[in-house]
């Protein structure tokens, strides 16, 4: 009988107290490299699809969360932000009919081109439009500098938009104010703000509803966008959004907070490639990583078949063995995952300075990804312990 790794270790196995797992793996160091290293790009790509699918929710939904509002008003039509149907806004003033209803805002939403005031390039840009007094936005910059968004042609910039709109933030701080153009109408940016990029926008603006107008010159006068609802402290949201659906013609639609980020979510997880591309490439690693681990863990068991049939033969039962190559599938998994977390972390690092995504490898992400790494090599083990039990003592003779 050949005595290979896994023979010659169990002589020393039970005085030195090392798993024979490890030793098993250990024995055959360029397999084992090239296991960690498949089980550590299987990781990564998995890393990276979960925080790309966290980070498409999280920058399209993130103007939602600093709206100062309980409940919103959007068209029976509505899709996203960069997707989305007008209605009168006689319908947002009608929402005041209940006495929990305490305020509301029309909302101005559009995409124009921005011109570099550098470069002179245009670049599509997200407009949003209020009046200023009915501050709709929770940020501080914009509230702090309200009058100044009540000026004629006045806009405020958002400075975690792309580069590729100038340095508009170094250029305001240095002169006080710049002007530009938005759809070919000249504008002064008095101010900026920070939201970040999205898959939707790369740069936002915010401004007066007057100043949107002008700049949106085809858009009719009385239609909005958005309605932001504020009710009065202590009312129940879900039932006054109800009530107000009932009251209203079935041109519009009211949702609470939640649910209108909700609506953006479907909208780019279900009906845009995006979503489906993230979560098919998610799939795609997992099984990739899965065949790998099950043809490093296959080769090893028929490469020291021999040897199992000899653990057979001394009294190891099939459980037993199983369970060994269930240590090695969990050795694999723990030794692929620490290299994968550190590359993932600078792969993140390098998107968010070059995409302004919110890209972050969390700790909530980086346990679930050992999980379902973990999940996968043991899920490979166990297919390549089928071949375990062909083993038959009777082939060491």
């Amino acid at each position: 009988m050949r005595k290979g790794p896994l023979a010659r270790a169990l002589r020393y196995l039970l005085p030195l107290g090392i798993p024979l797992a490890w030793l098993q793996l250990a024995g055959e160091k360029r397999r084992l490299a090239a296991a960690v290293a498949g089980i550590a790009f299987a990781a990564i790509m998995m890393m990276m699809q979960l925080g790309f699918h966290d980070a498409l929710f999280e920058s399209t939904t993130i103007l939602h969360s600093h709206l100062r509002g309980d409940l919103a008003m959007v068209s029976t039509q509505y899709e996203s932000l960069i997707s989305t149907k007008s209605f009168t806004q006689r319908r947002v003033y009608q929402a005041l009919a209940l006495p929990e209803v305490i305020a509301v805002a029309p909302v101005y939403l559009g995409m124009a081109n921005w011109k570099n005031p550098q470069s002179r390039r245009d670049r599509s840009i997200f407009v949003f439009g209020f009046n200023p007094d009915d501050r709709v936005l929770d940020l501080p910059e914009v509230i702090e500098k309200t009058a100044l968004l009540k000026l004629p042609d006045s806009v405020f910039f958002d400075s975690g938009s792309r580069p590729e709109f100038g340095p508009i933030a170094q250029e305001l701080k240095e002169r006080g104010q710049v002007e530009t153009e938005i759809a070919g109408r000249k504008v002064t940016v008095n101010g900026v703000f920070r939201l970040g990029t999205s898959f939707a926008a790369d740069g936002n603006v915010v401004t007066s509803g007057s100043t949107f107008l002008s700049i949106f010159k085809a858009r009719p006068e009385g239609l909005v966008d958005l309605g932001v609802i504020r009710l009065a402290p202590g009312t129940d949201a879900v039932k006054t959004c109800d009530r107000l659906r009932a009251l209203l013609p079935p041109d519009v639609q009211v949702v609470t907070r939640a649910g209108y980020m909700q609506l953006e979510k479907e909208y780019w997880g279900k009906r845009t490639p995006i979503g489906f591309i993230i979560t098919a490439s998610m799939i795609v690693a997992f099984v990739v990583g899965s065949v790998i681990v099950y043809q490093i863990l296959y080769t090893d068991v028929v490469d020291h078949l021999q040897e199992y049939a000899t653990l057979k033969a001394v009294g190891y039962t099939d459980a037993r063995l199983f369970a060994l190559v269930l240590q090695q599938a969990v050795i694999l998994s723990l030794l692929g995952f620490i290299p994968a977390t550190l590359m993932a972390a600078l792969i993140f690092h390098l998107t968010r300075a070059i995409t302004m995504l919110p890209a972050y490898l969390t700790f909530g992400r980086a346990l679930l990804v050992l999980a379902l790494t973990m999940l996968m090599c043991t899920v490979s083990g166990a297919l390549a312990m089928r071949k375990l039990r062909a083993a038959d003592p009777a082939e060491i003779f």
